[in-house]
């Protein structure tokens, strides 16, 4: 059924129709399934923008802009729009890295302080741990000077000053969390090796060998054709996006794209333009923690499945912007959504949608428990992104609910063993027999080990 969806999708659409024009049967309603899930959120002034391309390897499927790039202007928004795509960045920083493995210029397993200074309080941290999030370096974007910090320009060490002042999170390797400063560190290191700026890096290496001619590094006061203007969620309203000085978001978050230029990424990276088989096998390798356990993140990309269907994936939020950039490769199939406004209208859950409707998953069916709930009850503690985290455990007559700090609790779903989830993320208990002490939380972004 999959399959047979694609192809009429394909057969039905023009070839270089940017609009995503459609024959109006059952088969291609994609672009009007679309229309009415964006429609409400237009209308009620809940998002800018929106852009969305969905591609089978380099045929177009959907390709469509909504909205506006300019609110003050009533400018549409043009299907080429380029947008901030934040985090996005880290699979090109990712990448280039595993360039430079290639070239033999630096390992994996070597330290960072090989090539920039930094107080690593007598801890090593490798470059793999940098590209993994498991470096355990605070990181610069939960740390509240940076708010301030963020809109001035400085020398780009003046930053990693005040970041080695503070101390870890965790030893490097125990956990994962999700951690900018190790990117910023990694755009540095690209930097003293290569000889070329990070933005000349990229675009010599990554963005021209993939083609994709509208995408740059961004900046806060260029004056660039087609560039979507940016917006938050005020209080009722949509209101222009905080400023924000790229000096900072750097290797972590300062490149900007179309999404017809990242669906030309995808099939860059993923059909050996980009790395050699052996490099791109790294890069895709999910880390591993220093006790054994598996997360889903990689190198600046995450690998994991949707609902059984083998994804490559990222997402970005940065001032103004969110995106969401996916791949499956078993169907060559990209999904890409990229929005102008960081408030309730997510890409993710566009991207979900999409990814619903195209290669139609079948949800696994709930797994019965038939155990004891009492085991699992109490709470577990622990450090999370910025913050420490206080996860509730209880119960009600047949399941578990789990409550965050002071959020509302929510029940889980029992998966296999002793892990549970809802849905997206899994809960995976810890103990002897049946009366469990630790709780691991694998968010794919982060991998937090709880203590009760």
């Amino acid at each position: 059924m999959k399959i047979s969806l694609i192809t009429l999708l394909l057969i039905s659409l023009a070839v270089g129709c940017k609009q995503g024009n459609m024959h109006p049967t059952e088969a291609v309603n994609l672009e009007h399934r679309l229309d009415s899930l964006v429609k409400t959120d237009l209308d009620s002034v809940r998002v800018a923008g929106i852009a969305v391309a969905v591609f089978k390897g380099d045929d177009p499927i959907l390709l469509k802009s909504y909205g506006f790039a300019d609110l003050e202007w009533s400018v549409k928004l043009p299907v080429d729009a380029s947008f901030e795509i934040g985090s996005v960045t880290k699979q090109f920083t990712g990448a280039a890295i595993l360039q430079l493995m290639e070239q033999n210029k630096l390992g994996l397993e070597d330290e960072l302080t090989k090539y920039i200074k930094f107080n690593t309080q007598r801890k090593k941290v490798t470059i793999r741990q940098l590209l993994s999030h498991t470096s355990g370096i605070k990181g610069y974007t939960e740390l509240p000077e940076f708010e301030n910090f963020s809109k001035l320009k400085f020398p780009k060490d003046s930053l990693l000053r005040i970041v080695e002042k503070n101390p870890f999170d965790f030893d490097p390797g125990e956990a994962l969390i999700y951690n900018n400063t190790g990117f910023f560190m990694l755009g540095l290191i690209i930097e003293k090796i290569s000889g070329l700026s990070y933005e000349a890096y990229v675009k010599k290496n990554l963005f021209d060998p993939a083609g994709m001619a509208n995408s740059y590094y961004c900046s806060e006061s260029k004056v660039i054709k087609n560039r979507a203007h940016g917006y938050d969620m005020g209080d009722k309203t949509l209101i222009r996006a905080g400023y924000l000085d790229h000096t900072w978001p750097y290797a972590a978050g300062s490149l900007c794209s179309t999404v017809e230029d990242l669906v030309a990424w995808n099939q860059a990276l993923h059909h050996g333009k980009i790395l050699n088989e052996v490099s791109y096998a790294e890069f895709l390798k999910v880390v591993q923690l220093n006790d054994g356990s598996s997360t889903h993140y990689a190198k600046g990309i995450t690998v994991a499945d949707y609902w059984g269907i083998p994804m490559i994936s990222h997402g970005g939020g940065i001032n103004g912007f969110l995106s969401e950039n996916r791949y499956f490769p078993k169907e060559d199939i990209s999904i890409v959504v990229l929005v102008n406004t960081t408030g309730p209208v997510s890409p993710h859950n566009l991207a979900d949608h999409l990814s619903n409707w195209i290669l139609n998953p079948s949800e696994k069916s709930n797994n019965p428990f038939s155990g004891q709930l009492s085991g699992y009850l109490g709470k577990y503690k622990g450090r999370a992104r910025g913050s420490d985290l206080t996860v509730t455990i209880t119960q009600n007559d047949s399941t578990l609910l789990l409550q965050m700090d002071d959020n509302a609790p929510m029940p889980l779903k029992f998966h296999n063993g002793s892990d549970w989830t809802d849905g997206t993320t899994r809960y995976m208990f810890k103990g002897v027999d049946t009366s469990f002490n630790e709780l691991r939380i694998d968010q794919t972004y982060g991998y937090f080990i709880l203590k009760k």
